[in-house]
């Protein structure tokens, strides 16, 4: 028996609604006939049948899931589900089974005319990682490959995936070009285990983009993804639509059959559309961003909007670190075999300051927030992509030399492009070193969820007041930007008082006061 699951939808797109049954339940069907159809805010989906068999139908049409819920089954003939299964509502989330997407490790096997395809699929990329975007072709087709040799990389919004051969043969298809959009599960090449080379199907296209829209009138009424798409950009009042579906829901004929009516309908001005892109010189460039690239764009966008970022800023006495560094970092590289450098005592520093006030090291949910009793740092990296933010685990528990390992490991791992997905989530709190290039003062953006960040910048040797005598020290600029929706004013400036009583007094650390 196989199910019939809801596929991935798309970027941003969450949910469905069963628009269509083409067949009934108890019906025979064929593998890849089509069975239901799907409504989105952004398009149509037609999910097709994964085998031979007898169709049970398990959510009707109207009702509203999201991907990975089973719709029904298909079994054998005479196959059936029993009656609580069926009564079961499907389309809850806590019962919705793993994503249909499948590891490139298990590629499924198809039969050809003169041998065996293997198929090369797109593999699960992480959590909340929709997409990604074929980088480059390591192999053209008709190329030999070995198994285990790398033959695509795909660029998410995090990381870059390699794709490996699942076994020796030849690239017989390659079917999503450079650039192409895949999804988890997406088979993008097929391997031809007896060097037959098949004829090539067409390169996937990108995925729409969704235009602008503007806000829908209010209702009472649920609407299908497809309604309220129809309802937000032409300003539909629901309200005054019959609807004909289960339960009287308006289904997308309703609406569209209402705007069509000669009866005046009020409508709101729709969002206008984006501009075109504008001509450039003979002396300009115009190069596509990245998916990091508009990650990173978008994220701190959405940083700015959400949280009510505040800044607040001290100086440290770097004197006693800098002193400490100079007397025993030859017997520290000896003994670790890593260089002692500012972040280890920064690390310690803010981790002292989180326990003080754990505000900081805290998150918002809805109208709930939650208290991280963990301390996983992130460590802002520039790359040549853009910049990252791995995290170190658990810095509670490490010494310096623990700090300076994993944060050297982290920063090499990130530039060579190797950081896995769950090395860059979970963080409760981030760092940022501006001053490595030469930055004097900033005010960072909060990595979200987090509601906390440290900049580090710059030190400079300025003449300071020490016992009544002006004397050059070397100080550095400290900056806090935090979520003024739980962390308060008083709560901020104690924590970067902590974070200056422990530079300017290491020996806190030691007897942890």
């Amino acid at each position: 028996m196989a199910d019939i699951l809801v596929p991935v939808l798309g970027e941003s797109v969450t949910e469905a609604s069963i628009a269509k049954w083409t067949k009934k339940s108890g019906e025979t069907v064929k593998k890849d006939e089509v069975l239901v159809e799907l409504e989105t805010d952004k398009v149509s989906l037609e999910v097709a049948s994964p085998s031979d068999g007898v169709l049970t139908i398990l959510v009707g049409e109207g009702e509203t899931v999201t991907p990975g819920v089973v719709l029904g089954t298909v079994g054998g003939a005479g196959s059936s589900v029993s009656p609580a299964a069926v009564a079961a509502p499907a389309a809850t989330p806590a019962a919705a089974p793993a994503p249909v997407a499948a590891p490139a490790a298990a590629p499924a096997a198809a039969p050809s005319a003169s041998g065996t395809l293997l198929d090369v699929k797109t593999p699960v990329m992480g959590e909340s990682v929709a997409e990604g975007a074929i980088s480059t072709w390591r192999k053209k087709k008709g190329d030999a490959v070995k198994k285990d040799e790398i033959l695509v990389e795909i660029e998410t919004d995090k990381v870059a995936v390699e794709v490996a051969s699942p076994a020796d043969g030849t690239l017989a298809d390659i079917l999503a070009a450079d650039g192409a959009t895949v999804t988890p599960g997406q088979v993008i090449a097929r391997i031809s285990t007896d060097g037959s080379v098949a004829a090539s199907a067409p390169a996937a296209a990108p995925a729409p983009v969704a235009a602008p829209v503007a806000a829908a009138p209010a209702t009472d009424k649920p609407l299908s993804p497809s309604v309220q798409r129809i309802v937000t950009e032409t300003g539909l009042d629901p309200n005054k639509v019959d609807g004909t579906g289960k339960d009287g829901r308006i289904t997308k004929g309703d609406a569209l059959a209402a705007l069509s009516a000669p009866a005046p309908v009020a409508t709101v001005p729709v969002a206008p559309a984006p501009a075109a892109p504008r001509a450039i010189g003979p002396r300009e460039e115009r190069v596509k961003m990245t998916r990091l690239r508009q990650t990173i764009a978008r994220r701190l966008k959405e940083s700015q909007s959400t949280a009510a970022q505040l800044t607040t800023f001290n100086e440290v006495d770097m004197t006693t670190v800098m002193a400490l560094r100079a007397t025993y970092k030859d017997a520290f590289e000896k003994r670790h075999g890593v260089k002692l450098g500012f972040m280890s005592f920064f690390a310690k520093a803010v981790v002292a300051a989180l326990k003080d006030i754990p505000a900081v090291n805290a998150e918002i949910d809805g109208t709930d927030i939650i208290y991280k009793n963990h301390y996983d740092l992130g460590v802002a990296v520039g790359t040549e992509k853009g910049l990252v933010v791995p995290v170190l685990r658990d810095v509670d528990t490490l010494s310096l030399a623990g700090i300076e390992k994993g944060i050297a490991a982290l920063g090499k791992q990130a530039r060579d492009g190797t950081l896995s997905i769950d090395q860059l989530q979970g963080g409760t709190f981030t760092i940022t070193n501006g001053g490595i290039y030469g930055s004097l003062m900033s005010t960072p953006i909060l990595n979200m969820p987090q509601v906390g960040i440290l900049g580090m910048h710059n030190i400079v040797q300025r003449p300071m007041v020490v016992n009544g005598q002006i004397v050059a020290r070397p100080m550095m600029y400290l900056a806090l930007s935090y979520d003024h929706r739980i962390v308060d004013g008083k709560e901020a400036v104690t924590f970067l008082v902590r974070i200056k009583e422990g530079l300017e007094d290491p020996q806190r650390f030691i007897l942890d006061v």
